[in-house]
């Protein structure tokens, strides 16, 4: 098959888990002998036209002089170029900056599916009139894509009831972690099992101030490492607010990925306040790491950690989870089973062959 995959800043990954996910999935599909195509922004640090067996189209993105806008410029130029290309299957990965033209493009004889990624309109950073037009762009992805795709059961049962399309769920994936190395927590002055951590990017969705309310509100002694970029002006805020508290380290961003399993792999609990849908990508590799998890207690979070894991809904609710956390007798049960998910479910190579099996059931068709 002739592939070609937009809506990411490009690969090698330097940028998060859409990027991520082109970046295995089109090796492995150039594995299995398709011709795939992915394309990168102009300024992508990797500026060589082939990755492992995959083509790479450099393709011009102004958000660098003109912001947000210059994404749609971006989109549009990639898929308007795989069209061209006479790209079988065009799979977009988001639909936030490339939906608003799925109604004027001629596809051909391109199949497009969309990955549809989460409810980018509950997003809390965004003003009213941002939450608006991101509907919009859903409602546009959902209804021009031929096929969509949904990373999370719940997302699956939200576009059917909302649009009335149904969609091929796949999620993400994640690769276990297997080499610990405990010596790595003295970089952060912390020992094993005597800490919590929390990895999010700092934004209001992701719950942060409601778990360091619930934190500083416990009775716990040890340690919160707070990992994530610190340079927003809502992580300012939680600076100010929460840094008088010793027992908070605000470490900022780590991006050394071994160092993150680490600290992950050996902290007591791990704090996940991710709730606008999808399957988060630092959510499958907190459960890779064998971190032991305490989420925030929606539908999305659910449909992935199931009974392994302890939920909250508000600050307090988490502080009552946080004191009483030593007399919880599944945790070490739990951590195997959410890594058996990983080695099972959310695994690269099994979700390849779904999307070749989707690829096909598509052209078949």
């Amino acid at each position: 098959m002739k592939i070609a995959i937009a809506g990411t800043r490009g690969i090698p990954n330097n940028y998060g888990g859409f990027e991520q996910c082109a970046e295995y999935l089109s090796v492995l599909l150039a594995d299995k002998g398709h011709d795939v195509t992915v394309y990168s922004t102009h300024y992508h640090p990797f500026s060589q036209k082939e990755y492992k067996g995959v083509r790479i189209k450099h393709v011009f993105n102004p958000e660098n002089s003109i912001g947000t806008a210059g994404n749609f410029v971006y989109d549009y130029l990639c898929m308007r170029d795989a069209v061209k290309e006479k790209a079988e299957i065009l799979l977009v990965l988001g639909y936030t900056t490339a939906s608003v033209f799925f109604p004027l493009m001629n596809f051909r004889n391109s199949v497009l599916i969309t990955n549809m990624d989460g409810l980018e309109w509950k997003r809390d950073k965004w003003n009213s009139l941002v939450k608006k037009l991101a509907k919009w762009f859903e409602r546009l992805g959902a209804r021009h894509s031929h096929y969509l795709v949904s990373d999370n059961e719940k997302i699956r049962e939200y576009l059917l009831n909302t649009y009335g399309r149904d969609s091929s769920f796949i999620a993400y994936g994640c690769e276990p972690f297997t080499d610990p190395d405990v010596e790595v927590l003295s970089r952060y002055d912390v020992e094993k099992c005597a800490y919590g951590i929390l990895v999010a990017r700092m934004e209001a969705e992701n719950n942060i101030d409601m778990i360091l309310d619930g934190f500083t509100a416990s009775k716990e002694t040890g340690k919160l490492l707070v990992v994530g970029n610190l340079v927003t002006a809502y992580a300012t805020r939680m600076v100010e607010k929460y840094g008088s508290d010793q027992r908070i380290v605000f470490k900022g961003g780590i991006y050394d990925q071994n160092h993150l399993n680490n600290l992950r792999h050996f902290a007591r609990f791990y704090f996940h306040g991710h709730s606008v849908g999808g399957t988060n990508p630092s959510l499958l590799e907190a459960m890779a790491s064998g971190s032991f998890i305490i989420a925030h207690g929606n539908e999305f979070n659910k449909a992935i950690l199931g009974d392994d894991a302890l939920y909250f809904k508000d600050a307090s609710g988490l502080s009552e989870v946080i004191n009483q956390f030593s007399a919880y007798k599944n945790r070490d049960q739990s951590v195997k089973n959410n890594l058996d998910k990983v080695i099972h479910t959310y695994n690269w190579n099994s979700i390849c062959n779904q999307y070749e099996d989707l690829f096909n059931k598509v052209l078949q068709k």
